[in-house]
């Protein structure tokens, strides 16, 4: 029989859950922003995002010619320190919700594999909704008078 989350861990599965759904979000986004950057910058376009140059101030320029503040690169960085965040946040998850290593190793490939941080995201959010709901559900005993 796997474990089951404590009753008294319900409000930290919710701030856990919280705090998921926020870096899910932000390191899905950025996951897409960085597959873009490789499109343009790994195919014949063969662009980088430059800001504040010479072109104006956000200008596609050829690859290896930025004069500015890369901000490909910029993406490139931001990405990686957020994935951190976002293990974390799996993490936490994992922790309070005692779920088995296969599931922990899933929600972190949500941060590597395009738009997958988003299916998670919701079936992870519906689930654990779910679940709560069902356990508070029930620890709530029904009263029943005694019958004279």
């Amino acid at each position: 029989m796997p474990l089951e989350p404590k009753r008294a861990d319900f409000p930290r599965i919710r701030s856990a859950l919280a705090f998921y759904k926020v870096c899910a979000i932000i390191t899905g986004v950025f996951l897409l922003l960085l597959c873009a950057e490789m499109l343009l910058k790994y195919t014949p376009i063969a662009v980088e995002l430059q800001l504040g140059g010479r072109q104006g101030f956000l200008a596609f320029v050829p690859a290896g010619t930025v004069t500015a503040m890369n901000l490909s690169t910029g993406i490139l960085i931001v990405h990686g320190w957020f994935y951190v965040v976002y293990l974390f946040s799996c993490f936490q998850l994992w922790t309070r919700m005692r779920w088995p290593l296969a599931r922990f190793v899933v929600l972190a490939l949500g941060g590597v594999i395009p738009f997958l941080s988003f299916v998670l995201e919701r079936r992870t959010r519906r689930e654990i909704d779910t679940y709560l709901a069902r356990r508070e559900a029930e620890s709530v005993t029904p009263t029943v008078e005694a019958s004279h």
